[in-house]
């Protein structure tokens, strides 16, 4: 992927985000995140489509040299990571803001979904 140069800028895209999209090798949707949002167009994220979204690219944290991220739009909270192998992959996608704070503390589950993906 070629590093983004979108005008404005994406609203709250990480520094981190923007160094690691050039190297994405791979983009993985989850089992979890198809069946969290099965109808969701997944180049609006991998495109840097900030006008869809009021957070794109925030960076959450890294767990075990795996990056997670955050999209939020008016429909939902989209988890993603970029992992050791440099892939996207989406994670999990949640409608309620709760829901998805209680998932970014479950480290074991988010590096079972990486693995597994």
């Amino acid at each position: 992927m070629e590093p983004c140069e979108k005008v404005p800028q994406c609203s709250n895209c990480s520094d981190i985000f923007q160094k690691l999209r050039p190297n994405i090798s791979a983009v993985i949707v989850s089992k979890h995140f198809a069946h969290d949002y099965p109808d969701f167009n997944a180049a609006l994220i991998i495109d840097c489509n900030h006008a869809y979204f009021r957070h794109l690219h925030k960076f959450e944290e890294s767990i075990e040299g795996n990056h997670i991220f955050r999209a939020a739009s008016s429909h939902a909270h989209i988890v993603y990571a970029i992992d050791k192998q440099n892939r996207l992959v989406f994670l999990r996608a949640f409608k309620n803001f709760n829901e998805y704070k209680k998932f970014l503390n479950n480290k074991k589950q988010i590096l079972e979904i990486i693995d597994h993906a």
